[in-house]
């Protein structure tokens, strides 16, 4: 009877693997580079259609224009109309490759060698989309009066300036009413083996650009002039040694990093006018947007209250930190990745920003489970093969812990 049990297993894994792998290179084969679906949307919606879903493009941006404001395409897809909702969040466009020639393998053809699967996007985050697509095909095969409703949200503004993409998306569902339960983001969060880390929450990022004006002049005359470098230096060093928050039980401290300074017209004996200078708040829920800007502000306004140079700063609010406390999406997550995996996962808030920071605000509970992430944006990006069958099964078992009586 083991033996049976245990062959069956082997088989229904190997079988995973086999259909993951398969659309995987598909979607692999195609150069989506943000903000180009490049077909992958269309590879997904047709296999979603013969599986139930009803499927739905939702064009957002200008079709006339490239870059910035190029025309997204993002596709919903629902199979069921009921509670709970169920939602695959993931993104088919990838970033650029840089110079082909210093790849392994050809990043746009997916190879197969020393047990891992080479390509751009395989751990960032086509696999994850094959992945759940054959977990969801075969849920609904198994399973075809499920409770609930699952969905699909995938867009090819991920990479990107992100402001036609998940965002839109859920503008519009919003205005639907149509609302989002569970939410698991593909992303890459493994970092040592397949499963050992979800995110269950992210901290906020609100950027500043700051710009000091001075005076221009000759450096052998600084009296007739104003150094915007030099009147800006000490309210940099209280910025970079501030202390904004302890963190919390989920959250590291808040932290500030400066990634760009820029002044001067490049000559030796000229003071320059302007200097620009390039900051980013990564903050936890301890503290707030608006708390933020004005402890920046007053630590500005006190260096400025005499100085001859002025400031002047422009924000930009990236996302809100967000969390999802342990409960029935983290429950049904450790639950599959324990029965695939048999390892115990650990919760984290730590990286940077993903889609989820759009879904967690409309009340859905979010986290993020994909492949590992220990090649994601470089040169010869790969993910091992056997997590490929790993993963749908996990995604399956999710999928049967939360739409199963």
């Amino acid at each position: 009877m083991f033996d049976s049990i245990h062959q069956q297993e082997t088989h229904q894994q190997e079988t995973h693997q086999q259909q993951t792998l398969d659309l995987s290179i598909s979607l692999l084969e195609r150069p989506s580079v943000t903000p180009d679906d490049d077909g992958c949307q269309d590879i997904l919606s047709a296999r979603l259609e013969q599986a139930g879903f009803g499927c739905e493009f939702m064009y957002y941006g200008d079709r006339n224009k490239t870059g910035e404001h190029a025309e997204v395409k993002n596709l919903w897809a629902r199979r069921g109309t009921a509670d709970p909702v169920i939602c695959f969040a993931g993104h088919t466009d990838i970033v650029p490759t840089g110079d082909v020639n210093n790849w392994t393998y050809p990043p746009f053809t997916p190879t197969i060698a020393d047990g891992y699967l080479w390509a751009r996007g395989a751990a960032d985050m086509k696999t994850g989309i094959a992945a759940f697509t054959i977990a969801a095909e075969r849920f609904v095969t198994n399973h075809p009066e499920h409770n609930g409703s699952i969905a699909f949200l995938i867009t090819s503004d991920e990479e990107g300036p992100s402001i036609n993409g998940t965002v839109k998306v859920i503008e519009t569902l919003e205005t639907r009413n149509e609302k989002i339960t569970y939410c698991l983001v593909g992303e890459p969060s493994s970092t040592d083996t397949l499963g050992d880390i979800i995110k269950n929450g992210r901290r906020g990022s609100l950027g500043a650009v700051l710009t000091v004006t001075g005076k221009q002049g000759h450096v052998a005359y600084p009296h007739l002039a104003c150094n915007p470098i030099h009147a800006v230096t000490s309210a940099l060093a209280e910025l970079t040694a501030a202390t904004w928050d302890k963190g919390n039980d989920y959250f590291p401290a808040t932290s500030l990093q400066i990634s760009n300074i820029n002044g001067g017209t490049g000559a030796t004996n000229v003071i320059p006018e302007t200097l620009e200078v390039i900051f980013n708040f990564r903050f936890s829920t301890e503290t707030s947007e608006d708390e933020l800007k004005a402890k920046t502000h007053a630590i500005f306004d006190k260096h400025f209250e005499n100085s001859k140079a002025s400031y002047d700063i422009h924000w930009k609010l990236s996302g809100q930190p967000f969390l999802t406390p342990e409960g029935k999406l983290v429950s049904a997550c450790q639950q599959a990745i324990k029965k695939v995996t048999d390892i115990d996962t650990t919760l984290s808030t730590s990286g940077g920003t993903s889609d989820g920071r759009f879904i967690a605000p409309t009340g859905a509970q979010v986290v993020e489970l994909g492949v590992r992430n220990a090649t994601i944006h470089q040169v010869d990006e790969k993910v091992e093969v056997d997590d490929l069958g790993k993963l749908a099964q996990i995604y399956e078992g999710i999928l049967e812990n939360l739409l199963l009586d």
